[in-house]
């Protein structure tokens, strides 16, 4: 038999060569193709019947949805975005002083928008759908595991569910240990983790913020794993036993990061009003994004919902104190010394997103600035350690954040135009539509295809805008001198009393939105006068419009909706029981739940407003009575306000509402696919309500519109 396979050796590995060389030819001979392709200049009807040829390919390939019919729109709208730049730069650029200055800043957005594109396609081009793997049989082999709940200055009742929560792992309760890392020294936090029993560190100082905090805990533990979670992130009761298997099983691996899934609208959901209709601005990162990077080992650690492995930590000397983005550094250290990492996209656990469009926008800053900081301490493309598909995929997670400049331009550039009576495109307006609708068509339909699942066409876009004017100068910033500015911590929590508009954070929009509808105005005036050609005013009054959309969403994002609830409600569909002071029950159906409410269905009539009774639920065996008052009625709706619970209730309450293995896997799952016409007109129709609300709280003269919320 071994011999066999040793005169076998021979024509395998000469076989091999001969695919090996096929394969080579074939890609030189692909790339000869597309070079040609992309720099073969063409005239009008040349060019016009080349892009409709490419198009109707197109339509068939999406006709299929196989994995090598997206990697070939890939490949198309990839081909078509290279022959447009390749015109742009031999065919359009100007010699006018002030010509020639606003088209290479032109030029320079879009080949930063084409490099981000590229980049991006490589990132995603094979997600990974990784499953949990089996834990051993034998819980003896179980290894102990160190809970890390991180907190600052966020209030105890946020902080309380998180802490309950951990509590209620599948673990081995020997081998579970948690620990709340208080950076703001408070007696009640220290007084509560006594109370149900957690351990509590703190601290003297702040240094390294929460980089610091979770170092100084590490020094004061031993397990031989660290599961870390945001202090508002409340695990399900599955979560280590659907990560550890993972780590278990590979002892090169460092990290298995989970999706941060929030179970309360961001601000633009929410002053949308687009919550769980549209996906949420995550959901692109953590459902493609990251089972992208598992394909080329690059997961990034996100900084919550994530298991690591201490030996990984103490090689690279813990987390990362020189960057206000740790996370990710860290990620990118433990790469260097040749750890794995992987992504489990199953949702186990649930978070609170920020309240307000300012606090949100704070936030992104941050991340903005610590990830050109990581570009310019350590950046990824030198350097020892990494494969070159690492490289790429963190260079695209570090550049992603420069787009606050590239998206400026793109929202001004046509009023070069319309108010300069400067030309960006040297060219005729025929020309420019020949070669830039095929390469935003293309585009358009190879991201659609991609991204359907997880962001809509066109909110991208409005996503950069809203952030746009706030991250250039941190970035540019950080890009000279990657120690400015310090860590904030996002608040959560907190309430919104009275409905307003924040003029302060909708300052930027309004004057680019004045700025484009000035041009408007004076690009038509200027072509019914004769001064300007119709066909370049319409082009550009077409692409100011198109901005005056995006920028008018952003405007009705910063209409801040009322938020008098301390707690969000969660549509729970489970059987209840009521039960009267004097014994008798009624049963019904859970239809929301919170930590302080809930509001079920088929209470019975003779139930009236102010009683005080109990609402049991149930978990498997266990039912546990919980002391609530009725606050409503109406419509055959029972709404209940629960009372100060013991420490158990509220534990068993969390475990109902947040802890159950299947919580929120099924979140949304009914939401259509992405259908770029559609995402179209509903993203306009949001900023026209915008605009007429804008409108209407402007002209009244009893404005409840409010600057501060509480």
């Amino acid at each position: 038999m071994k011999k066999a396979k040793l005169l076998q050796t021979p024509s395998i590995t000469f076989a091999g060569g001969i695919a090996r060389a096929v394969r080579l030819l074939a890609m030189v001979i692909a790339v000869v193709t597309l070079t040609l392709v992309v720099l073969t200049p063409l005239g009008l009807r040349e060019q016009v019947s080349l892009s409709g040829m490419l198009f109707l390919v197109a339509l068939v390939v999406t006709r299929s949805r196989h994995r090598l019919s997206t990697l070939m729109l890939m490949v198309m709208a990839i081909t078509v975005s290279a022959r447009y730049l390749a015109w742009r730069i031999s065919a359009t650029m100007s010699v006018e002083s002030l010509d020639l200055m606003l088209s290479a800043a032109m030029l320079f957005a879009e080949l930063y928008a084409f490099l981000i594109l590229v980049l991006g396609y490589f990132q995603i081009s094979r997600p990974i759908v990784r499953k949990p793997l089996a834990l051993p049989a034998d819980l003896r082999d179980w290894p102990a595991v160190d809970v890390f709940i991180p907190t600052y200055n966020e209030s105890l009742e946020v902080v309380r569910a998180t802490i309950l929560a951990a509590q209620t792992l599948d673990w081995p309760q020997d081998k579970l240990h948690i620990f709340v890392l208080d950076d703001g020294n408070r007696e009640d936090f220290q007084h509560f983790a006594n109370d149900v029993g957690v351990g509590y560190f703190s601290r003297r100082d702040n240094r390294g913020a929460k980089a610091g905090n979770i170092n100084a805990a590490l020094a004061r533990t031993n397990a031989p794993f660290v599961a870390v979670f945001d202090c508002d992130h409340i695990p399900t009761r599955s979560f280590l036993q659907l990560t550890m298997g993972w780590l278990v099983e590979d002892d090169r691996l460092a990290m298995v990061q989970t999706p941060h899934h929030f179970y309360s609208p961001d601000p633009l959901e929410r002053n949308l009003r687009i919550f769980k209709t549209c996906p949420n601005e995550g959901e692109l990162f953590y459902g493609l994004i990251q089972p992208g990077n598992d394909l080329w080992n690059a997961v990034f650690f996100c900084g919550s919902c994530a298991v690591i492995r201490r030996a990984a930590l103490v090689d690279v000397g813990g987390i990362a104190e020189e960057t206000v983005t740790e996370d990710a550094h860290t990620a990118l250290r433990m790469h260097r010394r040749g750890w794995r990492t992987a992504f489990l996209g199953v949702r186990q656990a649930g978070g609170l997103a920020t309240e307000s469009l300012s606090g949100h926008i704070r936030q992104r800053v941050r991340w903005a600035r610590g990830m050109v900081q990581i570009l310019r301490v350590d950046n990824p493309l030198f350097g020892p350690g990494l494969t070159w598909p690492q490289r790429l995929c963190y260079l695209n997670g570090l550049l992603y954040f420069l787009s606050g400049l590239p998206r400026l331009i793109f929202l001004t550039a046509p009023l070069g135009f319309l108010l300069l009576n400067a030309h960006i495109f040297a060219a005729e307006p025929v020309m420019v539509l020949a070669y830039a609708l095929p390469h935003l068509t293309f585009t358009l339909m190879a991201t659609s295809r991609i991204q359907g699942s997880f962001r809509r066409s066109f909110w991208g876009e409005l996503y950069e805008t809203v952030l746009s004017a706030y991250i250039v100068l941190p970035t540019i910033l950080a890009l000279i001198n990657p120690r400015l500015g310090r860590f904030n911590v996002t608040a959560k929590g907190g309430l919104i009393t009275t409905s307003y508009f924040d003029w302060r954070i909708a300052l930027p929009f309004l004057v680019l939105f004045g700025l484009n509808l000035t041009g408007i105005a004076a690009g038509l005036w200027a072509a019914s006068t004769g001064r300007q050609q119709l066909d370049s005013v319409l082009i550009n009054v077409g692409w100011a419009t198109y901005n005056l959309i995006i920028l008018s969403v952003a405007i009705a994002a910063a209409f801040e909706r009322q938020q008098r609830r301390r707690h969000a409600r969660i549509v729970l569909r489970l059987p209840a029981m009521v039960e009267r002071s004097y014994g008798n029950t009624v049963a019904c159906e859970l239809s929301d739940l919170s930590l302080s409410g809930a509001s079920l269905g088929h209470a019975g009539n003779e139930i009236e407003r102010g009683e005080e009774l109990h609402l049991t639920l149930r978990l498997g065996e266990e039912s546990l009575p919980m002391p609530a008052r009725v606050v409503s009625t109406k419509a055959g709706i029972l709404r209940l306000e629960l009372a100060t619970l013991s420490p158990e209730r509220e534990r068993f309450l969390v475990r109902a509402l947040f802890c159950r293995a299947d919580n929120w896997i099924r979140w949304a799952d009914e939401r259509r696919l992405d259908q770029p016409v559609r995402s179209f007109l509903d993203i306009s129709l949001c900023g026209l309500r915008g605009l007429i609300q804008l409108v209407v709280n402007s002209t009244t003269s009893n404005s409840t519109i409010s600057r501060r919320y509480t």
